[in-house]
């Protein structure tokens, strides 16, 4: 069935139509300085195809919830877990609801987070819920930044990949990415060079203008038509809009953002009294006083050279430690019984590392390990290696050593994964399965474990293979080992086989 969309009126007052079926295969990217239009077509397109497709709004700034007021957007908070986020996304693809997601609140980095756990959400749904789904994202670059900026390269990752799977694999689960950003330069090129159809508005800079020029096929002396675009003016090209550059001017809207642009407003006469009114404090602020300290009272020479010449005095020796007195060895055994303990717990994979921090502390001070307790860093280190069970010759192995050095190099929720199938090609034992490996990466998603071998691959850590049964087999080259043929299909052996703790 083919939709065709209203977007405005071209040159010659025709109808600017955009097929809303070919723009589902195809993506859109929406370009334009601040100012120009972007957020009021954004707008346009959403009313119009809010009858025909389900629609998800990804809202930095909260300009989008008054589309529930209209069209009945259900409006997420996103000031939840990134596990809730990802749960209520499966859902919403179940169910087929449009929802803005109002980011609104959050600082930038907790927003690329979010965003990210919300469209992996949308990405790792069943295949029986694969229905088409309109995925809009405002404010692009700042969720697919093209450079790493004052954000944590982890949060930078999470969002990145987020928004590159929907832009370059999502169309087979149905999604349709549009994105809208202010600067083409500040956006990621591989998640720019998936969209097949542009609105590209007024901007500025010589960069912003070759590249959107580049990507609508025009030379570069056609480039300067960009500055002279009006607000809500745009130039359109691709398979949903036009085969050649198309002026368009976007259409009227029936609701609005709750913020608007500043409009000039005449300012008050001024009071005689201008000084006063700004020196003088209100009845309803605290009047602070602020009191200068006097000056010390200067010390007499002579009682000076008498503290000098008095004895020192001896400092007592610190108090003798209410805990016994124990080597390093005895305290790393307490340590790893306690670990033992903690991951006895068969919900404990899918518990966030600082929680089992948490209940970690708690442990050692029922127990009563005496020393400092174990930083972050450390714990995370230890957790990842207590995860693979090895027994105490496997573990003061060369080979073990060498492995415990290539999962160095690798973020925190990815070493305990490595270091299971380095465990499992050390000791020669079967690869473990999808569901095992999804469980070490804190996921149920199968698919997820089946994505971070690839990711392993990609990066030379070790090469998967399926022998004449369909097996798998898992090689690490730098090691020189490799797992026994397991089914990837097969069960949470791991978590059957370890031993409980005593």
């Amino acid at each position: 069935m083919k939709v065709g969309i209203d977007m405005g009126a071209t040159t010659g007052a025709a109808p600017a139509m955009l097929d809303l079926e070919e723009l589902l295969a195809t993506r859109l990217l929406v370009q334009g300085n601040s100012g120009s239009g972007k957020s009021h077509l954004l707008r346009r397109l959403l009313e119009q195809s809010a009858p025909w497709v389900q629609q998800v709004i990804i809202d930095p700034e909260g300009d989008f919830v008054t589309m529930g007021d209209r069209f009945g957007h259900v409006v997420v908070d996103a000031v939840r877990t990134e596990a809730e986020l990802t749960r209520i996304a499966g859902r919403i693809r179940q169910h087929r609801v449009s929802v803005v997601l109002n980011l609104e609140g959050l600082d930038v980095e907790q927003q690329m987070r979010a965003a990210a756990a919300f469209l992996g959400g949308l990405f790792d749904a069943d295949r029986d819920f694969w229905y088409p789904v309109l995925v809009v994202v405002d404010e692009a670059q700042m969720f697919a930044p093209a450079v790493a900026g004052e954000v944590s390269d982890e949060a930078r990752k999470l969002s990145l990949g987020a928004m590159t799977n929907l832009m370059c694999r999502g169309r087979k689960r149905g999604l349709a990415g549009v994105i809208a950003t202010q600067r083409l330069a500040k956006l990621a090129k591989n998640v720019a060079a998936e969209a097949s159809n542009f609105l590209m508005g007024r901007t500025f800079l010589d960069i912003d203008m070759a590249r959107a020029a580049d990507l609508l096929g025009m030379e570069r002396r056609q480039a300067e038509q960009f500055r002279d675009l009006a607000r809500g003016h745009f130039i359109a090209l691709g398979p949903a809009l036009s085969r050649r550059p198309l002026p368009v001017t976007i259409g009227d809207v029936e609701t609005s953002a709750r913020s608007t642009s500043p409009k000039l407003t005449p300012l008050p006469d001024a009071p005689m009294d201008a000084q006063d009114l700004i020196f003088t404090p209100g009845p309803d602020e605290a009047r602070a006083v602020v009191r200068r300290p006097p000056p010390p009272t200067p010390i007499p020479t002579a009682d000076l050279l008498t503290q000098l010449s008095r004895p020192r005095i001896e400092i007592e020796a610190p108090p003798q430690s209410l805990f016994p007195e124990i080597d390093q060895a005895e305290r790393d055994a307490m340590i790893d019984l306690i670990m033992a303990d903690l991951l006895g717990d068969p919900d404990a994979s899918f518990r966030s590392v600082a929680v089992l921090y948490q209940d970690f502390l708690v442990r050692c001070r029922i127990r009563r390990v005496p020393g400092e307790a174990l930083a972050l860093p450390a714990f995370k280190r230890r957790l990842a290696v207590a995860r693979v069970g090895l027994d105490r010759q496997t573990a003061q192995s060369d080979v073990w050593q060498q492995a415990l050095a290539l999962s160095e190099s690798l973020t925190d929720d990815i070493q305990g994964v490595f270091l299971v199938l380095a465990q499992a090609a050390v000791t020669n034992a079967p690869c473990p399965s999808d569901i095992t490996l999804a469980r070490l990466y804190g996921s149920h998603s199968a698919s997820r474990a089946r994505r971070l071998l690839t990711w392993f691959e990609e990066r030379g850590l070790l090469v998967v293979r399926l022998d004449f049964r369909n097996n798998r087999v898992v090689a690490i080259p730098e090691l020189g080992v490799e797992t026994a043929p397991g089914d990837p299909n097969g069960p949470d052996d791991l978590a059957e086989a370890r031993p409980a703790a005593e």
